[in-house]
């Protein structure tokens, strides 16, 4: 069974309630129909209700079983705000936060705070730091972490990697421009639970640089180092090492050549985590476009709640593997597996 397949089967057995804030989109709405139909979740539409209906009317969408909340309908806001306002650590103000109402990502946001869906799901107008910043303000970071990050899925049609198979997770591409090495060891830990979620794999994460093991040095290389060694006394149940260039972390035959020493990880990664989010977000761009991959995500993580952004340009199949990713990690949260 192939990944899709697989997460198609965990979403299918267990589907969460999924808030869409931007449905006004044809992309989107064949995805929330392809989920739907599929068992996979059940829908809730914020915002633009009449964009939303017309885009199913024109697209030959049956929308019978998805779900509108109109925002404007003043007693159902009223219902959703006092509930919210009994949260702790809240930073917004009452009429601060009825103003953000009027926005469909703050109020799906609010609806996910207060339990009443599971995941949100947006992007596909919005940039990612809007949802980052919403999700922030209004969810909340996980207990005692340092920053919200990013993991994306890539599918190589012309490679293949050690396990035999042509997938490898990325991170962060997405959200922490330039991490500390403190902050950089919570995104290796956050996105090894992130893909053993999701994928079921036993995480192997290798922090990259443009030095492996000492054959270079500098403060650049330094913060990576750091960053191995603060994940591991964090998290020594995880196999996570570097530093290392990206041959020597996906190439046994390179790692054998340069990493004189004994590790699970080097030349069979499944995870690759970038220094910085130049490198990061670069690296992606390229094997998507000279490699031909296919990019799931990104996965946002770090958050109390699974809030998920999308590429602007994704297509219909990317957008239905990301809600997918989504509906398993809400699953695995609510049950108390993350």
């Amino acid at each position: 069974m192939d990944l899709i397949e697989n997460v198609k089967a965990k979403a299918k057995a267990n589907p969460m309630k999924v808030a869409f804030a931007e449905a006004n989109d044809v992309k989107m709405v064949k995805a929330i129909d392809e989920v739907v139909k599929g068992g996979y979740c059940k829908c809730v539409i914020v915002g633009y209700n009449e964009e939303v209906k017309k885009l199913c009317e024109e697209n030959n969408i049956d929308d019978s079983l998805w779900n509108y909340i109109d925002i404007k309908d003043e007693e159902y806001q009223e219902k959703v705000l006092q509930k919210y306002l009994q949260l702790p650590n809240l930073v917004y103000g009452e009429k601060s936060l009825r103003r953000r109402m009027n926005d469909p990502l703050y109020y799906a946001l609010m609806l996910e705070a207060i339990d009443e869906v599971d995941v949100t799901f947006a992007g596909i107008n919005s940039t990612t730091g809007d949802i980052i910043y919403g999700a922030q303000t209004i969810i909340g970071l996980e207990s005692n972490l340092e920053v919200a990050s990013s993991v994306g899925i890539a599918k190589l049609p012309n490679y293949t990697f050690a396990d035999g198979g042509n997938l490898i997770a990325v991170g962060d591409c997405a959200v922490c421009p330039n991490p500390t090495a403190s902050e950089l060891a919570s995104i290796a830990i956050n996105t090894c639970d992130t893909i053993k979620s999701v994928t079921g794999w036993i995480p192997k994460c290798a922090l990259l640089s443009y030095s492996t093991v000492g054959s270079a040095d500098g403060d650049l290389v330094e913060k990576v180092r750091s960053a191995v060694k603060i994940a591991n006394e964090r998290r020594p149940d995880l196999d996570i090492d570097g530093e290392f260039q990206l041959d020597s972390a996906i190439v046994p035959e390179v790692a054998l050549k340069k990493v004189k020493r004994e590790s699970k990880v080097a030349g069979h990664a499944n995870i690759l985590i970038f220094p910085d989010l130049n490198a990061g977000n670069i690296g992606v761009k390229l094997i998507q476009q000279f490699g031909g991959a296919d990019a799931y995500g990104p996965l946002l993580q770090g958050f109390k709640k699974i809030c998920s952004d999308c590429s602007r340009s994704a297509p219909v199949s990317e957008l239905v593997g990301n809600i997918l990713f989504s509906i398993v990690r809400a699953g695995d949260l609510k049950n108390g597996q993350k």
